[in-house]
């Protein structure tokens, strides 16, 4: 088990967004197949694929190393809401984990903290682990707002069920993912240096020990770097965790 210097189990989570029909499930199952070889020192590996594979995904995987999430869920368990699943359905469906406030979900669906919030404290409900993603947009950045952001959503989006085993946080500043992008190492860990401390402050030695990701354009030729920071516990990839070769490259980072 690859471990840091406060004990934390790192995990690599594969976010596929809307991409991948039922053929796409056999880059899922090359890496399910290769984790057993990769030994003491793999991470904790998911992928959290599309809705329409969550099941069958969650299906093929049960019993082996590779967990599976999902990429959103309402704040109710049912209810009059076309569309939209709840966290008990996509447990139901074989999710340990589900992703809320991704920006993607912030920017095209207007989702504020206060909803991100909701849907941590759904996710929770439903016995599943809350994948909380933060970052700040270009503009922001540029304006040195960066850790004002990030302390404001950690403060909007957390809610108080959170600890250390329910709970992930994901940094992903906005103007580097699917762009090539990505901020220096020295601004990385700067970051996740005052996600610590934000955590700490708020829930004590949980807050020490609390998964802390990076996401925004990892890929396996940074990914060696950017997973060695301090309090950089694993990471959020995007496009990269669609391909086998790739994710697996990135996940061999912590070998």
């Amino acid at each position: 088990m690859a471990e840091n210097s406060n004990g934390i189990r790192p995990l690599v989570a594969g976010n596929w967004k809307m991409n991948g029909l039922a053929a796409a499930l056999t880059e899922a199952a090359a890496v399910r197949d290769a984790l057993p070889s990769l030994g003491t020192g793999a991470p904790e590996v998911m992928i959290c694929p599309p809705a329409t594979l969550l099941s069958q995904l969650a299906s093929t995987s049960r019993g082996s190393a590779l967990a599976v999430g999902a990429q959103d869920c309402h704040p109710s368990a049912s209810g009059a809401h076309t569309g939209d699943i709840s966290a008990e359905m996509a447990k139901d469906a074989g999710a340990s984990a589900v992703i809320v406030g991704h920006s993607e979900r912030r920017a095209d669906h207007g989702e504020l903290d206060r909803i991100v919030q909701a849907k941590a404290s759904a996710a929770h409900r439903a016995g599943l682990s809350a994948i909380i993603c933060i970052g700040e947009t270009n503009g922001e950045r540029v304006a040195g707002l960066t850790l004002t952001v990030v302390e404001r959503q950690l403060r909007g989006s957390i809610p108080g069920t959170a600890d250390k085993t329910n709970t992930v946080i994901a940094y992903e500043p906005i103007w580097a993912i699917g762009t090539g992008l990505t901020p220096s190492p020295n601004d990385v860990a700067e970051v996740h240096a005052a996600i610590r401390k934000n955590l700490e402050d708020r829930f004590g030695a949980d807050g020490l020990s609390m998964r802390i990701l990076y996401g925004g354009s990892v890929k396996p030729s940074n990914a060696r770097e950017l997973l060695s920071l301090p309090n950089v516990n694993g990471a959020l990839v995007g496009g990269a965790s669609l391909k086998a070769e790739d994710f697996l490259a990135i996940i061999r980072a912590y070998a």
